[in-house]
């Protein structure tokens, strides 16, 4: 029997597709890597009975943690956006050098193209399997390649250049991004506009009539407005002229205010800003996690135009029985839904829909909401337009010209499902006809200011980059997400973003130096190239080529000119010598370095002119005025905290390792030096009881509650407190092969048998230890730091020194390296 591998892009999508194909006859198990299941079940495939095995990526492929040998085809069940067509060809390039070698031409690779997780969408999807795009997936290489080339050149010198001249920029990264920098040269542009704006006075005349016994009614000048006092009052004394306001001309107009197009990501991601006070960022993931539940259809689409197969009905009938659109959708379903407006076909996914009825029990309060708007925003594209009746009266006044406008509801339409699009509710203007008068109950002269504009909002920006060509409908939140997470721009009342001193000087620094590197013209010409490649227009080499020549001379210019944006920095930011506090000594001129607490923490010599780097996110304490024996500098203590982990550190081994096997940001916890007292040689006791790298390390500083923690994960085990004195032996454990360790209880505190007060054994092996060892996990105050968390449920593993305490394992997780490398 041959066997077809299927993958999908996330774990809960193969467990649903799975359901569905198998018709819930399928078993599961976990796969190697523990976080991708496996779904096996028997079935039909091209005629044929075979094996189905389902399994899943978790993004893009960096690692192979499943064996694909022995299987005969395979269909790719990716998102079916240009991403996911490049990550169909990464999956291919693992397990096809491995399948089965078929006879002759027989075809083995197939893609389903879906846009929901329902029973009807999957079994479509696996009845029309077609072939993967492989213009669009390079496209996506161009894109990240491109993407990480610029970035990573440009933002490498600034932080370097930058970080090594001002102490109080707060930032750990000045990042630039071919769309990230023109992202954030919107926000500096509305900044400037408001900054550079001048009130000017203007006046305007106020008319209020009335007739009869009603109340008064204020009119809208025709002149609008003047910008000289003496002119508005000379209209004012011309107005008063007439005792009377005449009626001129009463018209009525029926109008219709549009039900909105399809929704696509773009207006999601706008009105959830705006409307649900719910960033870009937050959203998508929200949208996400609804479709992968089955609740939504794709979330990332640029179409606003319904298929003519899409079956809106069907669709629509799903939500008759929710009791928050009931009367709405029953009424539609009886009457006959109304043709959606013709929107913008982009040829990718339907427009965004609710595919099942939900309520806010099941979503939570942040997925209902979206839902919820999702669900109203469908059923308000088959609904009628709304329909108002607008009514204008014109009156003049001696020589002056006035008016009124009022609108009165005729048929709610769509405003009914969204209320907040619905026609306000207006005073009704009183009854007349051409000819009557009415009396003048006021005639003033109001002076006012122009105001300025307001920072922009998250929907604003989102609409300009849309209209710019500035990212994708996926990536637009990941660069408004940068650009705060950077520290370039707040987020105020209202979702507005206001730049921060370091937002505006690098914008400005760009325009000083090269206005290209932060206009979108530049970038949204290199996504048009992007497309053509996608749709086989344009060479994938020869775009790539040329688009790095450019950028290329235009990271030399922007270096050889730094000095320009160095002058606005210096007026913003104080110069490193000048910031922070003196702390320990340098061991090459042996003065004070300071201390910079302001991200990124670190320390500098203002006499050598030196900066060296910090562990971040914690507390940097001088270490006993000891000293490194490498190169004398002193050695500092970092801690996250009483309930977190502390290890001492050379500052300049730090940033320059001294051993071949170490890598920057070791601490002396992670050295290898052979006899220093502090290095891992000399502290190291065992292999991590959880991870696979990590070699737990005595904490010398930490008595009297003694502790070992691990230098790679967060694991710390607690041991012998409120003992007089713990060291770590040069005899090892024959049965585990950890360090011993040797306790000194005081006389009167021991808990050794018959009033000993020493001891030495294995932590995990002597039964007198065994009671006075207790494994917690300490609190990391950031993901970001180097020893994230650890792996849980491997049980409680004996210790062992691994090659001298402790050499760790090169981790196998390629897109772990890369981040590190990265960060």
């Amino acid at each position: 029997m041959r066997t077809v591998l299927m993958v999908a892009e996330k774990p809960s999508l193969a467990q649903s597709i799975a359901k569905i194909l198998s018709k819930g006859n399928c078993s599961s198990r976990k796969g190697l890597n523990g976080a991708c299941s496996v779904h096996d079940y028997t079935g039909s495939f091209m005629g044929q009975n075979v094996r189905f095995k389902m399994t899943s990526v978790c993004g893009h492929v960096m690692s192979l943690d499943f064996t694909a040998k022995g299987c005969d085809y395979v269909v790719l069940w990716l998102d079916c956006d240009k991403e996911g067509e490049n990550i169909c060809f990464e999956v291919l390039d693992a397990i096809q050098p491995v399948m089965n070698k078929l006879y002759g031409n027989e075809r083995t690779v197939y893609r389903a193209k879906f846009s929901s997780i329902t029973d009807t969408d999957i079994w479509n999807a696996m009845n029309r399997l077609g072939e993967p795009n492989k213009n669009e997936a390079l496209s996506v290489d161009a894109r990240q390649e491109l993407d990480l080339r610029i970035g990573c050149a440009f933002t490498r010198f600034q932080t370097k250049y930058f970080q090594g001249k001002y102490g109080n920029l707060d930032s750990s990264l000045i990042s630039f991004g071919p769309c990230q920098t023109p992202t954030l040269g919107f926000c500096v542009e509305r900044h400037d506009k408001i900054q550079s704006f001048k009130p000017e006075t203007y006046w305007v005349i106020q008319a209020k009539v009335f007739k009869g016994k009603e109340s008064p009614i204020t009119l809208d000048w025709d002149r609008v407005r003047v910008f000289d006092r003496e002119i508005g009052q000379m209209f004012v004394n011309m107005t008063k002229t007439g005792r009377e306001a005449l009626v001129e001309s009463v018209s009525k107009k029926e109008k219709a205010k549009q039900r909105p197009l399809a929704l696509n990501t773009v207006e999601m991601l706008r009105v959830a800003s705006s409307a649900l006070g719910m960033g870009p960022q937050h959203t998508m993931q929200i949208a996400e996690r609804l479709y992968t539940q089955g609740y939504i259809s794709y979330p990332r689409t640029e179409t606003t135009h319904y298929p003519e197969n899409f079956d809106l009905k069907g669709t629509l009938r799903q939500q008759a029985n929710n009791s928050n659109w009931a009367e709405t959708v029953k009424a539609l379903l009886s009457e006959g839904i109304n043709r959606p407006r013709k929107g913008a076909d982009a040829g990718d996914h339907p427009p965004i829909t609710p595919m099942r009825s939900a309520s806010e029990s099941e979503l939570g309060s942040d997925g209902w909401r979206l839902y919820e708007y999702i669900t109203r925003h469908f059923i308000a594209t088959v609904s009628h337009d709304c329909k108002y009746l607008q009514t204008t009266i014109t009156f003049r006044i001696g020589t002056e010209g006035f008016s009124c406008t009022g609108k009165a509801l005729i048929s709610a339409g769509f405003t009914e499902i969204m209320p907040w699009q619905g026609i306000p509710l207006e005073e009704a203007l009183p009854a007349c006809e051409k000819g009557d008068a009415f009396t003048v109950d006021e005639i003033k002269l109001l002076e006012k200011q122009t105001s300025p504009p307001d920072y922009l909002t998250e929907a604003e920006l989102i609409t300009l980059m849309e209209k710019h060509g500035i990212g994708t409908d996926a990536s637009i939140p990941v660069h408004i997400n940068n650009i705060c997470q950077r520290n370039y721009v707040t987020v105020e009342n209202g979702r507005k973003l206001k730049p921060t001193n370091l937002g505006i000087v690098l914008v400005h620094g760009y325009y000083k130096i090269d206005v290209e590197l932060v206009l979108p013209t530049i970038r949204s010409a290199v996504e048009k190239q992007l497309n053509l490649i996608a749709l086989g227009k344009a060479n994938y080499h020869q775009v790539l080529q040329h688009t790095l020549d450019i950028f290329k001379r235009k990271f030399h210019y922007f270096v050889d000119s730094i000095a320009g944006m160095d002058e606005l920095m210096e007026v913003s930011f104080s110069p490193i010598a000048a910031t922070g506090k003196p702390h320990s000594r340098c061991g090459k001129c042996h003065r004070f370095m300071k201390y910079i607490q302001a991200k990124p923490s670190r320390l500098h010599c203002s006499h050598c002119d030196e900066t060296y780097s910090l562990p971040q996110n914690g507390a940097i304490k001088l270490y006993k005025e000891l000293k490194c024996p490498l190169d004398e500098f002193e050695l500092v203590l970092w801690t996250s905290g009483s309930r977190g982990k502390s290890y001492p550190l050379c500052p300049y081994c730090f940033s320059n390792p001294p051993f071949r096997d170490m890598k920057k940001g070791m601490g002396c916890n992670e050295c290898t030096h052979p006899s220093c007292p502090h290095s891992l040689n000399s502290l190291g006791i065992g292999q991590c009881v959880e991870c696979e790298t990590g070699v737990l390390v005595f904490d010398p500083n930490s008595g009297p509650k003694w502790r070992m923690a691990c230098n790679k994960c967060n694991v710390v085990v607690h041991f012998f407190e409120q003992a007089y004195k713990v060291q770590v032996s040069q005899d090892s454990c024959e049965s585990c092969e950890a360090s011993l360790v040797m306790v000194d209880f005081h006389k009167a505190r021991s808990p050794l048998a018959e009033g000993e007060t020493q001891h030495t054994g294995c932590v995990f092996c002597d039964t007198v230890f065994q009671d006075l060892v207790e494994l917690k996990h300490a609190t990391m105050r950031h993901p970001m730091h180097r020893g994230g968390g650890a792996r849980r449920g491997r049980g409680r593993g004996r210790g062992r020194r691994p090659g001298g305490r402790g050499n760790p394992k090169k981790p196998k997780d390629k897109m772990a390296a890369l981040a590190a490398y990265f960060v």
